[in-house]
């Protein structure tokens, strides 16, 4: 089974403003996204850290997307 990517911040962010997210707010250094459809994403912009792969799978259910099938749009 494939395991879920290693992510920075800058490239779940890439991810989420080329699939249709855009910047609402940010409170500290939590980056809040929204999508018409799917809603919410809450981002830790902590710069060089990867982001903890449960917080990506959060993201990707929320877009009703599958593992193979995130993976291809990255």
């Amino acid at each position: 089974m494939t395991k879920l990517p290693r992510l920075t911040a800058a490239e779940l962010i890439k991810f989420l403003n080329k699939n249709g997210y855009n910047l609402n707010r940010q409170e500290g250094s939590h980056k809040i996204f929204r999508h018409p459809v799917y809603g919410r994403a809450t981002v830790p912009d902590h710069a060089g850290k990867t982001i903890h792969p449960k917080i990506i799978k959060e993201i990707m259910v929320s877009m009703g997307l599958t593992l193979e099938k995130f993976l291809s749009l990255l």
